[in-house]
C-alpha cells in the first residue's frame, strides 16, 4: 500500500516537472488541414498552437491580450457602446415625438398629408 502512495507523487511531481519545463521553455504544435474533393483542394485550415507562460509570450512578443479591448482591463469599451446606443435612442424618441406633437394645421402649412385619399 505504500508503494501506491509514493509511486502516485512520483507521477505527479514527474507530471509537475514536466509543465514546468514546457512553460518556460514553451510548446509549439502547428498543423494543416486540408479538406480536398476529387483533388480540387475547398478548404485550408493552419492550426498554430502556443502553450508557454506569461512571461515567456511578454519576452518573445506575444502579448496581444494586453491591447485587446474586450480582454484588457480598465478599457470598457462595451459600456462606451452602449452609452453611445442609448443616446442615439434619446435622440431618435425625441425626433418621433417632435413628429408625433405636431398639430393638423401645422402638417398642412409644410404639405404633409394626414389621409391618405
Amino acid at each position: 500500500m505504500g508503494t501506491d502512495l509514493q509511486l502516485g507523487r512520483t507521477q505527479s511531481s514527474g507530471l509537475v516537472d514536466v509543465l514546468d519545463r514546457v512553460l518556460d521553455k514553451g510548446l509549439v504544435i502547428a498543423g494543416d488541414i486540408k479538406v480536398s474533393l476529387a483533388e480540387v483542394e475547398l478548404l485550408t485550415i493552419r492550426i498554430r498552437l502556443i502553450v508557454c507562460s506569461i512571461d515567456k509570450a511578454q519576452q518573445i512578443g506575444l502579448d496581444w491580450w494586453r491591447y485587446d479591448h474586450h480582454l484588457a482591463p480598465g478599457h470598457n469599451h462595451g459600456e462606451l457602446e452602449k452609452d453611445a446606443l442609448r443616446e442615439q435612442i434619446r435622440l431618435l424618441e425625441r425626433k418621433v415625438e417632435s413628429l408625433t406633437r405636431r398639430t393638423p394645421a401645422a402638417r398642412r402649412k409644410t404639405g404633409v398629408r394626414t389621409d391618405r385619399t
